[in-house]
């Protein structure tokens, strides 16, 4: 399995000022601006690192899942959420030539933390001996800021702050995640049972 991010977020979506203002940063001077590039950087780092912890999509992004075969014959599990759109279902044979499934032969069930891909009949189609499925999405909780839950949005302010604040640290702190980041992405987990199986 290979999940590639197709779309990025747009520096324009980023909270830039409210991380500033979060940090008590000046403003009114020429230079304003000058951090901003560094903010973004730390904003990003931040977003990934709390996106990879709780698999959730804050920001509004379009994927694609690579797969050598479904994890199932009548549905696939889709490895974030939430997932706002299926764009298409691509097999491609082992001679590179693909084959777009009609979207009349699967649909999506959204979920909070286990979104996936089902069969409209009984089975999804066949992936090619030797080929793979290719299967774009549309997932993230909005494409503003203002659509991130607020605890979310929250602890990646609070994550931001912290990688900005000891960004010349040289290593001297304990690596982790600071604990009132992880009160508040802590409803937001996703609990895995059966070593992912049931998922």
């Amino acid at each position: 399995m290979m999940l590639t991010e197709i779309t990025s977020v747009a520096a324009a979506s980023l909270p830039v000022q409210a991380l500033k203002d979060h940090l008590r940063l000046g403003s009114g001077f020429a230079d304003d601006g000058m951090q901003d590039g560094l903010i973004e950087s730390y904003l990003r780092a931040a977003m990934a690192a709390i996106e990879g912890r709780i698999g959730k999509v804050l920001l509004a992004r379009r994927f694609q899942l690579t797969l050598q075969d479904w994890r199932a014959r009548g549905e696939q599990p889709l490895p974030v959420a939430p997932v706002t759109a299926l764009v298409s279902v691509t097999l491609v044979d082992v001679n590179a030539v693909s084959t777009v499934v009609g979207v009349d032969r699967y649909r999506l069930v959204q979920d909070t933390h286990r979104p996936k891909l089902i069969a409209a009949g009984v089975l999804l189609p066949t992936v090619p001996v030797d080929g793979r499925v290719e299967v774009v999405f549309d997932a993230g909780f909005g494409a503003a800021w203002g659509a991130v839950p607020v605890d979310l949005a929250q602890a990646v302010l609070l994550l931001a702050a912290e990688f900005y604040e000891n960004r010349h640290d040289m290593g001297q702190r304990v690596a982790g995640v600071p604990l009132a980041v992880q009160a508040l992405i802590e409803r937001w987990r996703t609990v895995r049972v059966l070593g992912g199986g049931a998922a």
